[in-house]
């Protein structure tokens, strides 16, 4: 009797190792599998952010060529500001001129106003 039960004993023993066995290879493919998605998740982020830091470069370089040209127009725009000032100066020393000539022939001018 003291045999069999050692027998049994023994079975049970093996059964229980090979369940933990099957458990620990299950667990193991398990984590090679999560593993494996983990890599492919990261290699995409990898992708995602490569994909980004050239966009980020692209519209860096856009950025500078926006200003580069704003500040050509706001030069351009000056200039042009300038030049319209100019020519209002002369037109109205011109008709200040005018006006004095007319003056002095005496010929009456309606006022604007």
């Amino acid at each position: 009797m003291m045999a069999v039960i050692g027998i049994r004993s023994q079975e049970k023993k093996s059964e229980s190792h090979d369940t933990t066995a099957l458990q620990l290879k299950k667990r193991n493919e398990e984590l090679e599998k999560e593993l494996r998605q983990s890599k492919e998740r990261e290699e995409l982020m990898r992708r995602e952010l490569q994909s980004t830091w050239e966009r980020l470069h692209v519209a860096e370089d856009a950025e500078e060529r926006l200003c580069s040209q704003l500040g050509e127009l706001e030069a351009e725009a000056l200039h042009q500001a300038r030049d319209y000032h100019a020519r209002i100066v002369t037109l109205m020393d011109q008709l200040s001129q005018a006006q004095n000539l007319l003056k002095t022939r005496s010929i009456s001018i309606p006022s604007s106003s």
